[in-house]
């Protein structure tokens, strides 16, 4: 078994060398890193490209221009080699030691899609943002009804699929939309989903975060969209 580990990334120099690193720590598979940087106008793709002439399991792909995260996934899923494709963000919210847990179900379960819960009791979560809670809770909670299925954490940024999986779905959604648009077009083909908890370190704006309450409503509107009308 092969694992592919996407990452996208943008303006993300403070912490890129730091995630890579925790990643190729991880020996349990053979695998590739694809680095999607969507435009970044930091040193981020100086370093992508250090580290891909340093490792070769590294993979830099350069947009041309600033789409956003579903434009940049989109681009690292056509290009993945490895049976189980994995959406690693490039800031430090997410830890890598979650792989083997994450990976668990793919092992041992008839698993298409695992999805990572920040809500399902992992050895830490850094606390703060409780609008953003609620919001993740409302949208996840809006997901179950029109998928019919009992997930805690649909809006997680750890997200794994078998390639075949992943590949058999036209993705849309250029920025945070792209969420709630792959859960629902792989719910809707009844793919079999698990949940695994893992721990999550949220960033604060002042350390980078990007994703605001305004993206809940885009989120929002996705659910209908893909359900109803796609």
């Amino acid at each position: 078994m092969k694992l592919s580990v996407i990452i996208p990334c943008f303006n993300e120099e403070k912490t890129l060398k730091i995630i890579v690193k925790r990643v190729l720590n991880f020996k349990e598979l053979e695998k590739e890193i694809i680095i999607v940087d969507d435009c970044s106008t930091d040193g981020s793709k100086l370093i992508i490209n250090e580290l891909s002439n340093s490792h070769s399991e590294i993979r830099g792909i350069y947009l041309e221009k600033n789409s956003g995260k579903g434009s940049a996934l989109k681009k690292g899923f056509d290009l993945v080699s490895g049976d189980i494709v994995l959406i690693q963000d490039a800031d430090l919210e997410y830890d890598p030691k979650d792989y083997t847990a994450l990976i668990k179900p793919f092992k041992n379960t008839d698993a298409d899609v695992v999805y990572g819960s920040r809500f399902m009791g992992g050895e830490y979560v850094r606390l703060q943002f409780f609008w953003h809670f609620i919001a993740n809770k409302l949208l996840t909670f809006v997901t179950n009804i029109v998928t019919n299925l009992n997930m805690t954490d649909m809006e997680t940024g750890y997200k794994l699929f078998k390639k075949s999986v992943i590949q058999s779905i036209n993705i849309k959604e250029k920025s945070f939309g792209v969420e709630p648009e792959i859960t629902i077009k792989l719910a809707k083909k009844k793919y079999i989903f698990y949940e695994v908890p893992i721990s999550y370190q949220g960033r604060s704006y002042e350390e980078g975060k990007k994703i605001t309450l305004k993206d809940a409503f885009v989120a929002l509107y996705c659910i209908f969209k893909y359900k109803f009308f796609d």
